[in-house]
């Protein structure tokens, strides 16, 4: 199931990427190509550095070498006012959520247009309804706080956030972890639907396999500081080493209708 097309434009790209935190490489060379259109998973061990490595390509931190480039800049060395455009270009649903604890579910939502856009306050309610409509939220929850979510709305809630300002490529952090399993398969198809109606890039760190089985085109395995891995689903599940084995050995697809 390959949705990405073969002759999109790269959007992200790392590049012989080294981190070296507390003393210790925690990468030492990583390097892959993501194509507009795609949705892929970085999949790793616990301290393989799946979360460093997303936040050192929405530039929120510095490799120690190598440069990640992301809609064609190179984040390590662009001045703030590029990676403030940059920013509106893209959207972050980080792990937790990262929702403002005293903000309604539509204020959250708004404040990403408030802050970069000049739209009056009826488009800016208008915007953030659709966004919400487009997570899979009902409208009953815009006046809600965070805490009087479950777990998968609040998820829900911070994607609309990401969705925001109509971003080209979303990251999504461990989107499903905590989520009940019926949750977190709506959220995966609420995923996949954005990035085939709207031709997002998708690029999520996960550990959930029923993710990579369902809606996952092409999935990136990091281990030992390195990408020891890089294909479909199916055929990464295939290669013979001990981590990715014992990963893909606790969930088998189911096969047939």
């Amino acid at each position: 199931m390959s949705h990405g097309d073969a002759g999109a434009p790269c959007v992200i790209e790392a590049e012989g990427i080294r981190t070296r935190l507390g003393g210790v490489w925690v990468h030492d060379g990583i390097g892959f190509k993501v194509r507009r259109g795609e949705l892929v998973a970085l999949i790793g061990g616990s301290g393989s550095g799946k979360t460093v490595l997303l936040n050192e390509l929405i530039g929120l931190m510095r490799p120690t070498a190598g440069r990640a480039r992301l809609l064609g800049v190179d984040v390590g060395v662009a001045d703030h006012p590029t990676l403030n455009k940059l920013r509106q270009r893209f959207g972050v649903l980080f792990q937790d959520g990262a929702l403002f604890s005293s903000l309604t579910v539509a204020e959250n939502v708004a404040a990403p247009l408030r802050e970069h856009t000049r739209l009056p306050r009826h488009l800016v309610q208008q915007l953030v309804e659709f966004r919400l409509s487009l997570a899979g939220l009902p409208l009953a929850a815009l006046n809600k706080l965070p805490a009087e979510l479950s777990g998968g709305m609040r998820k829900r809630a911070a994607l609309a956030r990401a969705l925001a300002l109509e971003p080209e490529i979303l990251f999504l952090d461990e989107p499903t972890s905590g989520l009940d399993p019926i949750a977190a398969r709506a959220f995966d198809q609420t995923v996949r639907t954005l990035c085939d109606s709207f031709g997002l890039t998708v690029y999520m760190n996960t550990h959930d396999l029923d993710t990579l089985w369902g809606v996952v085109d092409r999935v990136i395995v990091l281990s030992g500081g390195k990408v020891i891995a890089d294909g479909p689903v199916a055929e990464v599940a295939k290669v013979a080493e001990p981590w990715i084995q014992s990963y893909f050995s606790a969930h088998v697809p189911h096969r047939g209708g």
